[in-house]
C-alpha cells in the first residue's frame, strides 16, 4: 500500500531556499543532461553555450546586487568559501580586525584560527540591548593597524539587520577594508554594492539568491584584487602559458572547474528574482513573519527573540519554550505537523551566549521564502498553540 506523502511546511529557508522556483530545477537537467560541457574548456558548440550562460549569470548576478562591472562577482561554492576567500586572501601578520560575537562560524572560526597561529589580533564587539552594533562600538575598538572590520548583515539566528550602512560610511573615512556576510540577505533584500560602504559582499547562491546548493558569490570593490591574494590556485582555462595565477578578474579567484550545473541553477533563480522584484519578495515575507512572531508572542511559554522592529527584521522568527527543548520542539513539529524548522546553534554560539540561550540548547528557528503562504503561517500557529496549551 503506498503511503501518502506527508504535507510539508518548509520553514527552513535560512538554511537553504526551498522550494525553489520550476525554472532553477529545468535548467539544472536541461544541462545535465543535454550538455556538460564545462566553462573555459573547450571551443565546441556545447563549450560556448556554457561560456555564455556562465557570463549570463555573472551579469544577473550584477545587476540584481548593484555591481557596476560582472567581472567584480567571483563565483565561489557557498558563503563560507567566500568569506574563507575574504579572509585569508586579504590579512597579513600583525593586522588587527574587528568583528562581533553575534557571528556565523563562517566568520568566526576562519578569524579564531588566524588569531590561534598569532597573524592576527582580534577584537569581538557585543550589540547593545537591541541587537544593534553602533559606530560608536566599531570606532573605539579600531586601532592604528586595523585591516578590516568583518560583521554580518543579518543574524541568520535572529533575523535582525546590522547598520551596515553607518558602520561602512566610518570604515570608509579610517580607510579600513569592510567585509559583509549576506548570506542572509543577498536576494532578500534590495542591495546595491556600488552604492554601500563596503569593500567585500559574501553571498550564498543557494539561500536568497534561489540556486542550487554548492554555488555563492563574492563582490569586490574597485582595486581590491592588488590586495586580495587568491587561496585556491590552479588551471582557470586562461592564460595557459603562464606558470603563476592570472591577475585578471574573474580568473584570478575562479580556479578549477566551476559548478556549472549549479550555476545554470542559479541564472535561473536570479532570472526569478529580476522577473518577481526583490522589494516585493521581501514586502510579502515581512508581513507573513510579522504575523507569525506577533501570534507566536502571545502564547504562554514561548519566547520570541531578535529586535522588535519589524524594518530591522529579515524574514526569521527564532523562539524558545518552556515546555520543550528546542530540538524536541523542532521534533514534534516535524513529526506531528510536517512543518520543517531548525532547532540548536545555528552555527552561531556567540549569538547564543548573547541571548542566553547557549546552555539550553539553543533555538527552533523558522524562516520564509518567495513560495511560503499565508496558510503554511496559519498552520505553524495552530500547531504551536496546540502544543503549548496549558
Amino acid at each position: 500500500m503506498t503511503r501518502e506523502p506527508r504535507q510539508r511546511i518548509p520553514l527552513d529557508n535560512a538554511a537553504t531556499s526551498w522550494p525553489k522556483p520550476e525554472s532553477v530545477y529545468q535548467a539544472v537537467d536541461d544541462y545535465q543532461r543535454t550538455i556538460g560541457a564545462p566553462f573555459a574548456r573547450g571551443g565546441y558548440d556545447a563549450a560556448i553555450e556554457v561560456q555564455s550562460a556562465v557570463n549570463q549569470c555573472r551579469a544577473m548576478a550584477a545587476r540584481l546586487l548593484g555591481v557596476g562591472k560582472p567581472e567584480r562577482v567571483i563565483f565561489t561554492f557557498n558563503a563560507t568559501d567566500s568569506l574563507n576567500l575574504a579572509i585569508f586572501g586579504l590579512l597579513r601578520p600583525g593586522d588587527h580586525v574587528v568583528t562581533s560575537a553575534l557571528e556565523h562560524n563562517s566568520i568566526s572560526r576562519p578569524l579564531r584560527a588566524l588569531e590561534q597561529r598569532g597573524t592576527i589580533e582580534l577584537t569581538r564587539l557585543i550589540p547593545d540591548e537591541g541587537e544593534l552594533l553602533t559606530v560608536a562600538q566599531v570606532k573605539g575598538a579600531c586601532r592604528p593597524q586595523t585591516r578590516l572590520i568583518c560583521l554580518l548583515h543579518a543574524s541568520n539566528v535572529t533575523g535582525t539587520i546590522q547598520p551596515i550602512e553607518a558602520i561602512g560610511d566610518f570604515a570608509r573615512e579610517r580607510g579600513i577594508r569592510f567585509l559583509v556576510d549576506a548570506a542572509q540577505t543577498a536576494g532578500v533584500l534590495p542591495l546595491s554594492f556600488d552604492e554601500l560602504p563596503v569593500d567585500l559582499l559574501a553571498c550564498a547562491g543557494h539561500k536568497g539568491l534561489l540556486g542550487p546548493l554548492g554555488t555563492g558569490l563574492l563582490c569586490l570593490a574597485q582595486g581590491l584584487e592588488a590586495e586580495l591574494e587568491p587561496i585556491r590556485m590552479g588551471g582557470t582555462g586562461t592564460l595557459s602559458e603562464l606558470d603563476v595565477q592570472p591577475r585578471s578578474l574573474p580568473d584570478r579567484y575562479e580556479s578549477g572547474n566551476h559548478n556549472v550545473a549549479g550555476l545554470y541553477g542559479l541564472r535561473a533563480g536570479l532570472q526569478y528574482l529580476l522577473d518577481r522584484g526583490v522589494q516585493q519578495i521581501r514586502d510579502e515575507e515581512l508581513a507573513l513573519m510579522s504575523r507569525l512572531r506577533d501570534e507566536l508572542k502571545t502564547l504562554s511559554g514561548i519566547r520570541v527573540h531578535g529586535c522588535q522592529n519589524s524594518d530591522r527584521q529579515i524574514g526569521v522568527v527564532s523562539i524558545s519554550s518552556e515546555l520543550y527543548e528546542p530540538h524536541t520542539l523542532a521534533t514534534l513539529l516535524a513529526q506531528e505537523y510536517g512543518i520543517e524548522t531548525r532547532a540548536g546553534l545555528h552555527c552561531a554560539p556567540g549569538m547564543h551566549t548573547w541571548l542566553g540561550t547557549k546552555d539550553t540548547g539553543g533555538t527552533v528557528r523558522m524562516s520564509s521564502g518567495p513560495f511560503t503562504t499565508p496558510e503554511q503561517i496559519d498552520s505553524t500557529i495552530r500547531a504551536m498553540g496546540e502544543l503549548h496549551k496549558v
